[in-house]
């Protein structure tokens, strides 16, 4: 038989068994022979000149021929959608298989939508109806777009068709009702099957898994097993990832053994599947068992190991991993950077970002962009936020509703609302991120009337809130004063939102409370609440006898408070602050003695400001930066000018007894925002804003110094807290209340 060359137009030999040129090949010869080559294409050139032989030897008349070349057209890894609906237009009558073909070839194309039309082209046509191969392939469609209303019409056909109880409509069909997030309907389709087979159980472990249901997908597996229905490498998976989600590392290694004894042949996907579960379970030395025995690994492989480091916040293995892996991708990146940056290591963070822009042919995604957004806004890092807009504007990336998010909490915690409302206005799609984020937003810069217009907004545009939303609508009410509003809202949380309040959203409506002065009001709210008061509570509680000098009812909430977290510095700090406050020295000796026997350290307050894109971080009495010297020197010019202009300490703010006076304030001067301001005023030229951030609550002598100095300095101060922003400007502050 003769090969065929792609660079020659291919024609049809005469077949081997035809020595003699007079014995031509018969049509069945030819037939044959073109459909053999028809299964040997490997580009769509060759399949173009198959395709033309065809055609001038009439071959492509014979439906069975053109039905083959159609489905190649269609179908194979060269496929081309216009060039198979150009053959499809040349059939003279299509067949069921052919019109099956086409369907199927739009189902899984980029436009899904378009294999309805071709069904109703189809049925139109009057020749065939559907059958039990069209509907699968039409439900997948609708699972590819999430359309339920569509998967519930075709399962009604499909019905009516007599076809709804086969076990590959049936398949799909779970398939689609979970992708529409319909999990009952899926079960009910899984009930009705009376064969079930292999894929039949995967479909509904595999979907309870994807959908937030882990339990169940385990559960279902147990029953599986009950039945005896033997597991494939799809049900592992499953089942393993069901297992990582519930954190049920016993499970995973029942199944591990199970893998071991049917000698199942563990592949690549499997291997890392089991990896996985080991890692989320932290499971580190069976993880590295198995990492070490893998004769096979790619880059999810090397990235789950990375991972399951991170999780254990062992940084040095993970970064030792990344650094041994053969290619590193942008994956891997990803992991280490989130991994940082979601345990409270942001600065770290944004040093792996920093190497990861040095590295050639590695490109940034969406993820990778979130992640040191993310991080960028715990450090105060606006020039590189800003940067990293100025990148996703440059290479044309779409802004997703994370980027979205991403943007607008970066802007409001690096203290730039006016940009974070720019980038919210600029998007025609938000969801229900998008809006939190910008609720979030307004609520810590004190823009409580606007954060609450914002929640009414949202739902006009038919966004539901969650809870995240409820949480940022409260804390906006608590910084403004919004009391009725916050009390309405949370009443209707659950009544018209359908959303059970959590800790967090009572801890806020104590916060509320309290800041207002309702002491009483929030200590009744305590008592009345369904779920036992967590320390977030008691420590909202506890924060608001502090602005209203409440000692008795501080005393009760601090010990409250440390029932449930003895270990709590900052419950110690705060109380003492309030002994402080009311000239009870004897009490804070007390209280600082306690610390210092139990071991008990107070959280060093620590500020940082970004100058020309780099980060520099003050502790409280710093000499470690390199411009120490100059600080304290602009620290103490600053000083003499506030106290010409009537700038008198708050000796209160001072947690030690300290006897001379002249040693109470100059612990106050050390306090780490004045040497971050300083080092501002030093650095940068009006009108530049002197952006500052606090990891603790900004004490009231700092906001009164930060007040003066934006008045005498002619300079906007603009410094966030543990709880807010406060925008200092004019001798003025925007907050309405500093605390």
């Amino acid at each position: 038989m003769a090969s065929f060359s792609t660079a020659q137009p291919l024609s049809l030999p005469r077949h081997p068994t035809f020595s003699n040129p007079s014995q031509p090949m018969t049509n069945n010869d030819r037939s044959r022979h073109t459909l053999s080559l028809i299964d040997r294409c490997s580009n769509l050139r060759q399949l173009k000149q198959i395709h033309a032989q065809m055609v001038r030897t009439g071959l492509f008349n014979d439906p069975y021929s053109a039905s083959k070349l159609f489905a190649i057209s269609a179908l194979s890894h060269f496929a081309s959608l216009d060039y198979a609906c150009k053959v499809f237009d040349q059939i003279p009558q299509p067949n069921s298989f052919t019109w099956n073909t086409l369907i199927r070839a739009y189902a899984s194309g980029p436009d899904p939508l378009r294999s309805i039309s071709v069904f109703l082209d189809m049925v139109s046509d009057g020749q065939f109806g559907p059958n039990k191969y069209t509907f699968p392939f039409l439900i997948k469609a609708a699972a590819e777009v999430s359309s339920l209303s569509l998967g519930q019409s075709l399962h009604g056909m499909a019905v009516k068709s007599a076809v709804g109880c086969d076990v590959f409509v049936a398949n799909s069909l779970i398939h689609c009702y979970f992708s529409c997030g319909d999990l009952d309907s899926a079960c009910k389709v899984f009930t009705t099957i009376q064969e079930k087979d292999v894929v039949s159980w995967n479909s509904m472990i595999t979907g309870f898994v994807q959908k937030g249901s882990p339990d169940k997908a385990l559960e279902l597996f147990k029953k599986m097993e009950s039945e005896d229905v033997k597991a494939s490498h799809v049900t592992m998976v499953g089942v393993l990832s069901a297992c990582a989600k519930t954190r049920n590392l016993e499970f995973g290694r029942r199944v591990c053994s199970y893998i071991e004894e049917n000698r199942a042949n563990v592949n690549l996907t499997l291997a890392n599947a089991m990896l996985d579960m080991y890692t989320k379970c932290g499971s580190i030395e069976d993880a590295k068992r198995l990492f070490d025995g893998m004769e096979e690994r790619d880059n999810v492989t090397w990235t789950t190991m990375l991972d399951g480091y991170a999780i254990l916040e062992d940084y040095e293995a993970a970064r030792e991993v990344l650094n041994s892996m053969p290619k590193k991708d942008i994956v891997a990146w990803n992991a280490l950077i989130s991994a940082y940056e979601q345990n409270g290591k942001p600065n770290e963070a944004l040093l792996v970002f920093h190497e990861l822009q040095l590295q050639k042919n590695i490109k940034l995604n969406q993820i990778t962009l979130v992640s040191t957004l993310s991080a960028c806004a715990q450090v105060g890092a606006l020039e590189l936020g800003r940067w990293i807009h100025r990148y996703i504007k440059k290479h044309g990336i779409r802004l997703n509703f994370y980027v979205t998010s991403a943007l607008i909490h970066m802007y409001s915690k690096c203290g730039d609302l006016e940009k974070a409302r720019e980038v919210f206005s600029s998007v025609e799609r938000r969801d229900v991120f998008v809006w939190s984020a910008m609720i979030g937003g307004l609520a810590m810069h004190g823009c409580g009337n606007e954060a609450l217009d914002m929640f009414y907004k949202m739902q006009e545009a038919n966004v539901k809130p969650n809870g995240v939303t409820f949480t940022n609508v409260f804390c906006a009410c608590s910084h403004s004063g919004l009391v009725d509003e916050a009390e309405l809202l949370f009443k209707e949380m659950e009544s018209s939102y359908g959303i059970v309040p959590q800790e967090k959203h009572y801890a806020c409506i104590v916060d509320v409370l309290g800041r207002s002065g309702y002491l009483e009001k929030a200590v009744k709210f305590i008592e009345a609440m369904p779920i036992p008061p967590s320390a977030s509570v008691w420590g909202a509680l506890l924060g608001a006898c502090k602005i209203h000098a409440n000692l008795s009812l501080a005393e009760m909430a601090c010990t409250r408070l440390l029932e449930l977290e003895p270990r709590n510095d900052g419950a110690h700090v705060l109380l003492s602050n309030i002994y402080a406050k009311s000239g009870k020295w004897e009490s804070v000796s007390e209280l600082r003695k306690h610390m210092r026997v139990t071991g008990l350290k107070k959280e060093p307050g620590c500020s940082s400001i970004e100058i020309d894109g780099t980060l520099h971080e003050f502790l409280s009495g710093d000499n470690e930066h390199p411009m120490c010297e100059k600080v304290y020197g602009k620290l103490n010019e600053v000083m003499e000018r506030l106290k010409a202009n009537g700038y008198e300490p708050e000796m209160s703010q001072v947690l030690q007894i300290i006897d001379e006076e002249e040693m109470k304030e100059q612990s106050l001067n050390l306090h780490s925002e004045k040497l971050a301001i300083c080092y501002g005023l030093i650095s940068t030229e009006a009108p530049k804003a002197i952006r500052v951030i606090k990891n603790l609550r900004v004490c009231g002598d700092c906001h009164s110094v930060a007040k003066m100095i934006s008045q005498l300095y002619d300079r906007e101060i603009i410094v966030r807290d543990r709880y807010r922003f406060h925008h200092f400007r004019n001798g003025q502050c925007s907050c309405n209340d500093f605390w």
